[in-house]
This record gives C-alpha cells, sequence and structure tokens, in this order.
C-alpha cells in the first residue's frame, strides 16, 4: 500500500503463540493472559510473516475470520457487510494488512481484542466495547473509541450487554444471525458455561440471552470456534440456561 502510514515500526508488538493475545510495548517475562513464557512470543512482524488471516463464507452478508496455521487457542472474528459498511465482531490476533477494510470493530469483551489496535491505525476504524471491559488491565494498551453502557445499535447490528462471562460481555444480532462469541462451549454432551468466569453470574445472565434470542426468527449463531444452526443451538443453550 503505497500510502501506508508507517505506524507499525514504531511501537514493539508480540503475540502470544499459547494464547494468541497481543502485547503492545516492552515484551513482558509472561503473558499477563494466559501466563505463558516470553520464549512462546513472536513479534508481530514475525506473525504477519506466519500466520494468514482466512475468511469463510457463513451467509451471503457474513464471513468467519480464523488464522492459517491455527495461532494459540485461537478464536474466530466474523465480518459484517452492512448497509453502512463492513464491520467486525472481535478481531484476529494475527495482523494482516492486506484485509479488506472494516469501518468499525465491536466486541463481544476484552478477550478476543487481537491485533484490533493495529487494524484501528491502519483504517481508521471505529473500536467499540462495553465500558465495563475497556476498564480492564487486558485491555488497557488498546485503544477504545467508544464505550457504551447499555443496549444499542450501530451499523444496523443490535448490542445487548448482559455481562455474566465478564461484566462487559456484549452479544450482537444482525439480521438472522447470533454472535454469542464464547459464552458457551458446545461439548460431546450438549453444552456447558464457559468456565473462566464468576459462575452464578454468568448463569443468571444466561437466562437473559435466553429472553432476547427465544422469540428473534434467527436462523444462524456464530461462536467463538463454530458455526451452527439457530434451531439446533437454541434447545441446548435453553437447557443450560434453566439449570440450577
Amino acid at each position: 500500500m503505497p500510502n501506508e502510514p508507517k505506524l507499525f515500526d514504531d511501537t514493539p508488538q508480540w503475540v502470544c503463540l499459547e494464547c494468541g493475545y497481543n502485547m503492545i510495548g516492552e515484551m513482558p517475562e509472561v503473558c499477563p493472559f494466559c501466563g505463558a513464557r516470553h520464549d512462546r512470543f513472536l513479534s508481530w512482524v514475525e506473525a504477519e510473516k506466519t500466520y494468514r488471516v482466512t475468511a469463510r463464507p457463513v451467509n451471503e452478508y457474513v464471513g468467519q475470520l480464523l488464522s492459517v496455521p491455527k495461532l494459540g487457542l485461537e478464536h474466530a472474528a466474523y465480518r459484517i457487510e452492512t448497509d453502512q459498511g463492513a464491520v467486525w465482531i472481535d478481531a484476529p490476533s494475527a495482523f494482516n494488512r492486506d484485509l479488506s477494510p472494516v469501518r468499525a470493530i465491536l466486541f463481544t469483551h476484552h478477550h478476543f481484542m487481537g491485533a484490533s489496535n493495529q487494524y484501528r491505525k491502519l483504517w481508521n476504524a471505529e473500536v467499540r466495547m462495553h465500558d465495563l471491559d475497556a476498564r480492564h488491565p487486558l485491555a488497557a494498551s488498546f485503544d477504545v473509541d467508544l464505550r457504551f453502557t447499555g443496549d444499542s445499535i450501530a451499523y444496523g447490528i443490535e448490542a445487548f450487554h448482559t455481562g455474566g462471562h465478564t461484566p462487559g460481555f456484549t452479544f450482537y444480532i444482525y439480521r438472522d444471525v447470533l454472535f454469542i462469541c464464547d459464552y458457551v462451549f458446545l461439548t460431546d454432551a450438549g453444552m456447558r458455561f464457559n468456565p473462566f468466569g464468576p459462575e452464578q453470574e454468568t448463569l443468571k445472565r444466561a437466562r437473559r440471552i435466553f429472553e432476547v434470542v427465544e422469540t428473534r426468527k434467527l436462523e444462524t449463531v456464530c461462536s467463538y470456534d463454530s458455526v451452527m444452526k439457530f434451531a439446533e443451538w437454541l434447545p441446548r443453550f435453553e437447557k443450560l440456561a434453566n439449570s440450577s
């Protein structure tokens, strides 16, 4: 890109190969997210050479983004083609400067900020996250342009703040697609809550999620690692949300 801003050589940035967390600034001894030692870090420059953010279609207006090869624990981000321009839900851990730009990056929570700081600089993209998660130390080095505090609609995408897994956890709905990130994990036995959060609060807030989605005409559920039909997902989630 001939007019690409020279914004990526002045500040060191490291990617943890165990979890994918991006660390901005001086290299720490251990990853603040997963605790991996610094010998498991790559500079963002080396990571860009190694990992390619690859898209696969979910439907005609949503695509799933994953790193190839898999980068650490790996999480999916999603690109939505809205009437107001392209938007991401969460951000890939790897930075690839040749990806198609987006107008905004909307976060479910602070765990999946990825390389959003670099994409924000490259594209002048707006970053949105709930205020309660934007305050977290893991998010402190990342720029958040709009810290929302409740439910909202932006770019035609509905945002529902529930808390639970994290204080600021937010799920999104666009047309007939639900973006639930890692609030729940699929298992051979059905479904379980993400264990990395307050157990009772996660259960309590799941009931609010169910109240919102149960009457919606949804077709697809996009999570941190998979895509499935809403008709298959909802009964599992209902059973889990009603557990004690």
